[in-house]
């Protein structure tokens, strides 16, 4: 069931009889608010003109048939020059954060986009997806990671974000394990910070059960030893269906996001609970198309190879040959054979490189088989 998601406000309480300004200083005051209120007419004029131009381009796309709507080249160079135009003294992630809303609001112009991924509602896949493809987009929450592969190859969600590598655990191998078996491209990765946080409508010393994702529960496991030694720890499909489950059980609480406690009525105990306070998940966004080059890219491949001595070793020279920097490298059985494995590898550069590409067909030499996942652009800090 498809949902939107919409900004998480904090609205500050109103006084019910606040406290006038002295009369010179609502004097000084009321030029500066009309200015603003002028500014915002304009801003708001300028805005629906970019969106005209942006329901030509929706025609253009359509008549051409196959057409993205989400381009991940054009998103980075959008982004880019916001940035590096930008004279302040709004800072470059607020600027950011609007532009993407502006995104947002053009792929509704264009042809509403539906983004699956790790649900329900609250879970910080959810969050993730929503500061990558802000609130004009239809969201999917999707009970597992095998759904969103499933959703995306049968185009019933235009793309899906699911994890692959966390900053503390590692690989998702789950995710990995998908990919062995299907055909879909990597067409974007997205970082998100991630800020777990105990969640319970029960105090500290009543609880006895500690529900949430597996990741989750090992990202915050020394602070949970110390803290709640004796609890019983148990694994939930997403964090945010763990929120649900202790909304409605006594003496549980739930390792969650801020957003699942609003969502679910849950109260915060206890926030960023995680024993790594720069705890970041590297999502990707898969697609079924190719993406442009940008020049700051990386490319995702898998491979097998011979089952012999120095089979590997072979491969990863060619990329040294080549002077290509390896960001990640991962192995996974390949479920068909027992003890023999396929190869992921990150480097950077874009599959149409030419330094990329002749190193990927001399790699091919040397394997069984070797897939390029994807080339998309690279991802240097979180999304706000």
């Amino acid at each position: 069931m498809g949902f939107h998601l919409g900004r998480v406000l904090t609205i500050p309480c109103m006084s019910a009889d606040p406290t006038p300004l002295p009369v010179d200083e609502s004097a000084a005051l009321a030029p500066l608010r009309e200015k603003i209120d002028a500014l915002d007419g304009e801003l708001l004029r300028l805005l629906n003109e970019r969106a005209k131009v942006v329901v030509d381009v929706g025609h253009i796309k359509r008549s051409a048939g196959d057409a993205p709507i989400y381009v991940p080249h054009r998103e980075k160079a959008v982004l880019d020059r916001v940035r590096s135009k930008n004279p302040g003294p709004l800072p470059d992630r607020c600027v950011e954060a609007i532009w993407r809303e502006l995104m947002s609001g053009s792929f509704a112009l264009e042809r509403p986009l539906r983004i699956g991924h790790l649900g329900p509602q609250g879970s910080y896949s959810h969050l993730a997806a929503g500061r990558k493809f802000g609130s004009s987009v239809e969201y999917d929450a999707l009970a597992g990671i095998d759904d969103i592969f499933d959703a995306v190859a049968r185009r019933h969600c235009d793309y899906g974000l699911v994890p692959v590598e966390n900053s503390t655990e590692g690989s998702v191998t789950a995710t990995l394990d998908l990919f062995i078996r299907n055909p879909l491209r990597v067409c974007a990765e997205v970082l998100a910070g991630i800020h777990h946080n105990l969640l319970a409508n029960c105090d500290a010393p009543e609880i006895k059960r500690i529900y949430s994702h597996p990741q989750a529960l090992a990202q915050c496991a020394r602070w949970l030893s110390a803290q709640f030694p004796k609890a019983e720890r148990i694994a939930c499909s997403s964090s945010s269906r763990a929120v649900e489950i202790v909304s409605t059980e006594p003496g549980s609480a739930a390792i969650g996001s801020l957003l699942a406690s609003q969502l679910y009525g849950v109260k915060v105990q206890f926030e960023n609970i995680e024993d790594n306070p720069n705890n970041t998940t590297r999502f990707y966004v898969i697609g079924h198309q190719r993406t442009q080059p940008t020049g700051d890219d990386k490319t995702s491949i898998l491979f097998t190879t011979e089952h012999k001595s120095g089979a590997l070793v072979e491969v990863l020279s060619v990329f040294q040959k080549h002077g290509l920097n390896l960001t990640h490298i991962d192995k996974r059985p390949i479920q068909r054979v027992n003890w023999e494995y396929c190869f992921f590898v990150d480097l950077v550069g874009h599959e149409e490189d030419a330094q990329v590409a002749a190193a990927i067909a001399e790699a091919k030499r040397h394997c069984v088989q070797l897939t390029v996942l994807g080339a998309f652009p690279r991802a240097v800090e979180p999304v706000s």
